[in-house]
């Protein structure tokens, strides 16, 4: 299951937050994030060798396809760092026990919901 719809405004990253977090204006260009990008999510029954090898490999083609295309570093260690605070904000609504309140854009709310419910969560 995949879905290319891209996430909304809400994970923006404006120079006025990424300052507000304590950020010296040296790395401040390298912590934004105009919002709207395009993701794709594969969800599995299962998680075996054979699944992880063929996810990795996806991943790396296609990161390193989309680098090539766009003429950019796909493996900048900032775009790393964005994810995992991004992240951080939706493993808590993952773990809940409880049915949580997301206000996240459309997509995502899907995603957890769908996570939620295979895990049975939900």
């Amino acid at each position: 299951m995949s879905s290319p719809r891209p996430r909304r405004s809400p994970s923006a990253r404006r120079p006025k937050q990424v300052k507000a977090d304590g950020t010296p204006d040296w790395l401040v260009p390298h912590r934004l994030f105009a919002g709207n990008r395009p993701s794709n999510t594969v969800l599995l029954d299962a998680l075996t060798p054979a699944a992880l090898g063929k996810l990795v490999a996806l991943y790396e083609h296609s990161v390193f396809t989309q680098g090539a295309i766009w003429q950019i570093d796909s493996f900048d260690q900032w775009g790393v760092e964005l994810g995992k605070a991004l992240a951080q904000q939706i493993i808590p609504q993952l773990e809940s026990a409880t049915e949580p309140k997301l206000e996240h854009d459309s997509s995502t709310n899907a995603l957890i919901r769908r996570y939620r419910e295979l895990k049975g969560s939900a």
